[in-house]
């Protein structure tokens, strides 16, 4: 994680990092102000309160009540040299508790990651650069061996040469790519987590049987997510972006709708207007771009390749970034080791759509099979070995798919686990399937997994798959258990070269009768695919481009980021357009309008609801904000803050409706109870006096939204980028 430290008045610093901003200063005897904690009294706090964390993780997954246990930290210092220390923490815990939770606790506070990288000894390596954000790769630890080279099958190219050539790339666009964390709790299973240091919100996970292998997959996932523009799915690019000669891409062209909103004739095809336009609903006007907002501009369309004929046929953007999420994209050391992973991505999700909703039992993969991957077997008994047991299934429904699963069953807490992997080579889809299932997990994250259900409605819900799509942590049937397997099992391989392997993919589309259409991306050094099968790898329903378009933010985006300077005629038509549109009242406003706000902040954790509330006492709407507080305080889970303050409102809001009631009679103890200042920012909302406690003015420029323009920046390489690839800059 990249710190960056300002130097503030007198001794006292100022640390960033994420979203947050920690204060240090020295006491007075130090000629410091006392103002903050030193740097080196949050260094004992973060051991005594990581302790206590995996204290709190433990007892949850147990429902152990925390109210009676205590915990604390002292320092004892060698009076002979001051760097020699003990650390004591002490756990006080009630005496109800068996022996065995008793044990359970203090094994878990051994496991905290500050103690561990204590005892383990950091290196520390001290440097001056020229520029601290030029300093692309300087995070990146992981460095290969460069007299090294480690084939794995499905790679055209070692994987040393593959990460030097991808962290290359990232370099070279001005991304600094950390390694925030790295897992290998079971044997052959890796897995890690990487972001751009600037932008967050920037990340991706790798997975492998090596930490090369799985370094390999994140950045692979980080470039092809760049040339895809996932990370900026639904955002606002700014207005500077959005006035470009082009938003996405160099070659995209806008294409105006008809004059009753029809759809052009020149995007899409017969073929994909019959799987998105079946009932002639759709209409141009729902294809408009989310992330320019230019309305004006037309529909911003993108050429994909068709494979049948080799014809270009244009994409709505809007279209694609509203069903497909990241599915059906990857990069690769050539085209058609992309070509092979992405098809790979596309028939796993698919056919695990399928056996999912259709509550389908898989057959387990015999032990004579399993006997022959000696790794993954270890793996497995490692997991067994922590009391999770493990199901190894066939998923390839009778030999028709490159599909593997493997299904953890957590007994502690009754939840289940499916994941799923894909590739030509039966061993390569078994290890992808074992290697998802674990992918940033430790075993107390395996603690959250739902239990499966005999509720076909549940399991059928499109946003089951979503969940399923995003971290494999939706609902599973208990029919999926059935030792009554709805398939036989098939010894299958589809496996080649890369070459054979992809046209073997597209062949079984093309069985199917489906259309695939391909767009190549290689502007930035490492070629990247990103493949479309209309009908087979939608992620959401083809129907939310009616119903719940993504660019439904371009009806309030405006508004919103210029809410403090809104007059009340202009308020009263925004709080109306939010009751008609029928919109979720617990949307978050960053979800509606496609901003990064900070999350720490009432921006950040504002909800429709909340939104309609601060409105209507804006406007003195009394009896409408008091209905909108009382469900906010049933169904609301926001910060301790924002329920005490709403609170204060519902109470002086009752107290004003109320004819017999005088606000001045109980003013005193409200102001015992929720505090003078809370007070005076409640009566001022109630009286039209504060409008939005809480919510800092901005702009569509997106002042004060640094969350944001640190996403616009990262997007600015990208789109800079491109340009010049293009000759246009």
């Amino acid at each position: 994680m990249e710190i960056k430290v300002n130097f503030l008045d007198n001794l006292r610093l100022e640390a960033k990092f994420d979203d947050f901003t920690v204060i240090t200063d020295q006491p007075i005897r130090y000629k410091g102000d006392g103002s903050a904690p030193s740097p080196f009294d949050y260094f004992l706090a973060s051991s005594a309160m990581c302790a206590a964390y995996f204290v709190k993780v433990y007892c949850n997954a147990r429902d152990i009540p925390t109210d009676n246990i205590r915990l604390s930290q002292n320092n004892i210092v060698d009076p002979e040299n001051r760097y020699n220390q003990i650390f004591k923490i002490q756990v006080e815990l009630p005496e109800t508790l068996s022996d065995k939770d008793r044990q359970g606790i203090l094994r878990s506070i051994e496991r905290c990651t500050v103690k561990k990288v204590v005892q383990t000894g950091p290196e520390f390596q001290i440097e001056t650069v020229e520029n601290l954000d030029e300093d692309a790769q300087a995070l990146l630890m992981a460095e290969p061996n460069p007299d090294q080279q480690t084939w794995i099958e499905g790679k055209d190219r070692p994987l040393e040469e593959t990460i030097a050539r991808m962290s290359k790339i990232l370099a070279d666009l001005g991304m600094k790519i950390e390694i925030a964390s790295w897992r290998n709790i079971v044997p052959h299973v890796w897995s890690l987590h990487i972001r751009d240091a600037a932008s967050p919100m920037c990340f991706t996970n790798g997975k492998g049987a090596t930490k090369e292998a799985a370094l390999c997959s994140a950045l692979g996932e980080f470039i092809e997510r760049l040339n895809c523009n996932f990370f900026y799915n639904d955002q606002f690019f700014g207005e500077e972006i959005a006035h470009s000669d082009f938003v996405h891409y160099p070659n995209e062209r806008w294409f105006q709708p008809g004059p009753e909103g029809e759809l052009p004739k020149e995007i899409l095809d017969d073929h994909c207007l019959s799987i998105y336009n079946p009932e002639g609903e759709l209409l141009g006007t729902h294809l408009f771009d989310t992330n320019s907002g230019r309305k004006d501009r037309g529909i911003c369309s993108l050429p994909y390749v068709r494979q049948s004929d080799g014809k270009a046929v244009y994409f709505p953007s809007n279209l694609i970034e509203n069903l497909y999420l990241s599915n059906g994209m990857s990069a690769g050391n050539t085209l058609v080791e992309a070509q092979v992973q992405c098809l790979s991505e596309i028939f796993e999700r698919a056919v695990k759509k399928e056996i999912l909703e259709n509550e389908l039992a898989l057959p387990d993969v015999p032990k004579e099979v399993l006997d022959g991957y000696p790794a993954i077997q270890e793996g497995i008994r490692a997991l067994e070995d922590q009391g999770f047991p493990v199901l190894v299934k066939d998923a390839s429904l009778g030999g028709q798919y490159p599909v593997m699963c493997v299904t953890l069953m957590n007994p502690r807490t009754g939840g289940v686990f499916a994941s799923f992997g894909a590739h030509p080579s039966f061993e390569v889809a078994l290890e992808r399937s074992l290697t998802e299932l674990l992918q940033g997990r430790s075993f107390e994250g395996l603690n959250d997994l739902p239990p499966p259900t005999f509720n076909s409605m549940e399991i059928t819900e499109p946003n089951n798959f979503v969940e399923h799509f995003i971290d494999s942590s939706g609902l599973v049937s208990w029919r999926f258990f059935s030792s009554k397997a709805d398939y036989e099992f098939a010894h299958w391989d589809f496996s080649g070269s890369n070459e054979e392997e992809a046209a073997t993919l597209f062949g079984i589309l093309e069985e199917l009768g489906y259309e695939a259409y391909m767009a190549v991306y290689q502007d930035l050094g490492a070629p990247v695919c990103r493949i479309l099968v209309p009908g087979f790898s939608e992620v959401y329903p083809v129907e939310d481009l009616i119903w719940d378009n993504t660019n439904q933010a371009l009806d309030y985006r405006d508004d919103l980021l210029n809410l403090h300077r809104l007059n009340d005629e202009q308020l009263a038509d925004l709080v109306e357009r939010l009751e008609a549109s029928q919109l979720d009242p617990y949307m978050d406003i960053v979800t509606l309008i496609g901003i990064e706000f900070d999350e720490n902040t009432p921006w950040g954790q504002l909800t429709i609801l909340e939104l309609k509330l601060l409105i209507h006492l804006a406007l003195q709407q009394h009896e409408a904000a008091l209905d909108e507080v009382e469900t906010f305080l049933q169904f609301n889970t926001n910060t301790v803050e924002r329920q005490l303050f709403y609170r204060a409102v519902q109470a002086v809001l009752e107290i004003t409706l109320d004819d017999e009631l005088q606000l001045e009679d109980f003013q005193y103890n409200l102001g015992r109870m929720y505090g003078e200042e809370v007070m005076a920012a409640v009566v001022g909302s109630v009286q039209g006096e504060v409008r939005f406690y809480g919510l800092e003015p901005t702009n569509l420029q997106l002042e004060g939204l640094d969350r944001h323009l640190r996403l616009i920046d990262s997007y600015k390489k990208l789109h800079a980028a491109r340009a010049r690839s293009a000759g246009q800059a």
